[in-house]
């Protein structure tokens, strides 16, 4: 029998909650209706462009004008046929950009077919800068609307309520890494606890009941998302029994397998004997696309060498007018397979910061194998600047360039650090080290060390050269706003 469910102030909760749902099925709604606006007018936009770029004020040329007024509805047609509307991938991954991505080559594909088959003469010129410039131009649309949305959801808005299933240890992680990333847009609002031992509350979370009482919770709390953590108690057949009873209330339910931080094109499912089976493909760590990556980074070094060369030139100046000492700070890091290197970076600190290293030991603000002081004595003042803005680590494009680092990859460890590596940490030495990496994008020294180890581990374990250029990309941000550079 399900356990009995007790709920304190069960009138002032449950108004409450019932709110939070209406609203969370409103916003839901509303943003999908801004995306759709905003898909329609990027189509129109550009079907009008294309047509005063093709044809000007050419009075001949009125076919075309209404196939540009009549964009948008072929555009969210073809959207609406690729998936692109669907609230699961609202704010989050890149589902909703490959989808978009996808509707626009097929949409592509479509036009040549038909304009070939009914030998139609159809503009060239038009045609290749109308579509590709919809595709575009809303990809970069929906971009801005997501970012806004991550915006509204650092302030509590627009999230989805979800209550946690397993045991309290690995709730309490998940809880943590879901307030700490709100971009993924769910609250955690209550755990359900399997197990004898079932606290009152977890770190903060309130514990409602266990595995019999999900049902129930669901309906009292108004929850949107179930997320059922690995757990030996969760069978098959309860799974099962738990989406049934899941379907009537429209809620859904999210399985996390046992896997570490592995995902994406690693893992697919494989239907064997009626039992779905999540199949785990090995890691690549050669091969041709480990000689584009390389290929790629050495020609993005050597050109950002040369197109920064007077910003490299003028730092160098300013470090060496600050004290006159060495403009260049190198130190010895472990690289790939645990072979040491020379590192280059710009000299951020005095000149004897290594022998007055003790003098500062105990100011070590790290929990980890990391030494890390937010106001360390021994930084420069010019250094302080560099350090703020990430400009002391451009030296290590000359890293890059000859092969001892990569652009995006694990943070480059000490030699004492591998030496206390435990065997998991280890694995970070399986590719080059990065000048950027997940861990840059993710807070840099703000991060507590297990959680900068688990970004390099997640990071060698779904490497591709698409999550290379997400991280690039979000490098921007990360070095503009400055957050966790000390």
């Amino acid at each position: 029998m399900p356990e009995r469910l007790t709920a304190p102030e069960p009138v002032d909760v449950g108004r409450f909650t019932r709110l939070a749902a209406r609203r969370a099925a409103s916003w839901t709604g509303s943003y999908l209706r801004k995306v759709a606006v905003t898909d329609a007018c990027c189509a129109l936009a550009a079907g009008l462009v294309a047509f005063e770029v093709r044809f000007g004020g050419q009075a001949h040329a009125v076919a075309y004008l209404w196939f540009a007024l009549s964009m948008p509805v072929l555009w969210l047609v073809v959207l609406v046929l690729a998936g692109a509307y669907d609230p699961r991938f609202i704010g989050v991954g890149t589902d909703e950009f490959r989808r978009v991505l996808n509707g626009g080559i097929c949409l592509i594909a479509v036009v040549a077919f038909v304009s070939y088959a009914t030998r139609t003469e159809a503009s060239r010129v038009y045609v290749v800068i109308a579509l590709p410039a919809t595709i575009a131009s809303d990809l970069v649309a929906r971009y801005a609307l997501r970012k806004r949305l991550h915006i509204r959801r650092v302030h509590g808005a627009c999230m989805r309520r979800a209550v946690l299933v397993g045991h309290a240890d690995v709730i309490a992680e998940l809880a943590a890494l879901l307030r700490r990333d709100t971009h993924h847009g769910l609250r955690a609002v209550a755990a359900c606890v399997l197990g004898p031992d079932r606290p009152e509350e977890i770190d903060g979370l309130p514990v409602v009941g266990g595995l019999g009482n999900v049902t129930e919770v669901v309906e009292w709390m108004h929850v949107d998302t179930v997320a059922v953590l690995a757990c030996p108690e969760m069978s098959g057949a309860r799974l099962r029994d738990l989406a049934w009873s899941l379907e009537k209330t429209d809620t859904d339910l999210c399985v996390a397998p046992a896997l570490l931080d592995v995902a994406g094109p690693r893992t697919t499912i494989r239907p064997i004997a009626g039992l779905p089976l999540l199949h785990m493909d090995h890691p690549e760590f050669t091969g041709v696309r480990w000689l584009i990556k390389s290929a790629f980074d050495r020609v993005v070094a050597a050109s950002a060498l040369l197109v920064l060369l007077p910003l490299l030139a003028t730092l160098a100046v300013a470090i060496k007018l600050g004290d006159s000492g060495p403009v260049l700070f190198r130190q010895t890091r472990v690289g790939k397979d645990g072979k040491t290197f020379t590192l280059y970076k710009f000299r951020t600190m005095v000149v004897d910061a290594e022998q007055r290293l003790a003098e500062v030991q105990a100011l070590n603000e790290s929990d980890g194998l990391l030494f890390k002081i937010r106001k360390d004595p021994r930084v420069t003042r010019v250094g302080e600047r560099l350090r703020r803005r990430s400009l002391d680590e451009l030296p290590q494009l000359i890293n890059v360039l000859v092969g001892d680092m990569s652009l995006v990859g694990p943070r480059p460890a000490l030699p004492s650090e591998t030496d206390a590596y435990a065997h998991h940490m280890r694995r970070r030495l399986a590719v080059k080290p990065g000048l950027t990496g997940l861990w840059q994008v993710s807070g840099r020294s703000d991060l507590a060390w297990d959680e900068a180890v688990r970004l390099d581990v997640r990071y060698v374990e779904n490497w591709s050269f698409v999550l290379d250029l997400q991280i690039l990309w979000k490098t921007w941000s990360a070095v503009s706003h400055g957050d966790g550079a000390y």
